[in-house]
């Protein structure tokens, strides 16, 4: 077994897309850019964003899109417009973004907690 060689990579999102900034991200957390690549092993990358304030929305997205979630009581469903969430903290828009990407089994987790922001 070879040992795992982490990188560290950094993405500047001024500009981008969301959608073409996670697909990329997740590519890298996955580590799926490496000749070792194997799905069941965890050999992905660090990824660091730099001003996600200022990735590129459409304004009919902003606020057509909804993020929903709920408390587990009978009336417990809220949502907040993806406009919003960019006011509150618009790194929060491309964690979902980038955990929607990734494989939905036990390496999702680890993999979330090597993507960190900076601003």
């Amino acid at each position: 077994m070879t040992p795992i060689n982490r990188k560290r990579h950094t993405i500047d999102a001024t500009g981008t897309p969301v959608g073409r900034m996670a697909t990329e991200i997740a590519t890298l957390l996955q580590g799926k850019h490496k000749p070792t690549y194997e799905p069941h092993v965890d050999d992905g990358d660090f990824v660091e964003v730099a001003n996600s304030d200022k990735m590129k929305i459409d304004e009919r997205r902003a606020e057509q899109k909804f993020y929903y979630r709920h408390s587990g009581y009978p009336g417990g469903l809220k949502s907040r417009s993806m406009a919003h969430q960019l006011e509150l903290d618009p790194t929060k828009v491309v964690q979902e973004a980038v955990a929607k990407m990734l494989p939905k089994n036990k390496l999702r987790a680890p993999r979330m907690k090597r993507l960190t922001f900076t601003k």
